[in-house]
């Protein structure tokens, strides 16, 4: 609940705490504090219920914490399995080192399996490639 606070935060608060209720009420204002969270928390837990059993059994593995976009998204992909099948024969960092490769001018590296092209005869070694000095 208050994952974000830091240490000099909560200390800050403290000493507030102390400024504005005293250190005799203090104690007493904690009680109270934690009664009403408690409260809150008893409230939501028996609305969570109510409406389970108003959704009826077909709902009774229903989550609210599903209702979160990311969440929801995230379950989907989990149990689709085409979706997995899809995610199993596509290798990004493959795509992207043939990208790359690309980009810089190399030869992408042979894909494992049988060569099906058959390459033409290399040039000799004493040819040179032509070259256009008015291109560049």
């Amino acid at each position: 609940m208050f994952n974000d606070i830091g240490g000099l935060e909560l200390v800050t608060i403290v000493v507030l705490a102390i400024l504005v209720f005293g250190p005799e009420k203090l104690p007493k204002v904690i009680q109270d504090v934690t009664g009403v969270i408690r409260k809150i928390r008893a409230f939501s837990d028996s609305a969570k219920q109510d409406i389970r059993s108003e959704l009826g059994p077909e709902f009774k593995d229903f989550e609210f914490e599903d209702l979160n976009p990311k969440t929801f998204i995230r379950k989907q992909l989990a149990e689709n399995e085409d979706l997995q099948e899809i995610r199993g024969t596509f290798d990004l960092r493959k795509e992207l080192g043939e990208v790359t490769d690309a980009v810089n001018g190399r030869e992408p590296e042979p894909a494992p399996g049988p060569d099906l092209v058959k390459k033409s005869a290399e040039p000799a070694a004493d040819q040179r490639a032509r070259f256009d000095a008015d291109a560049t």
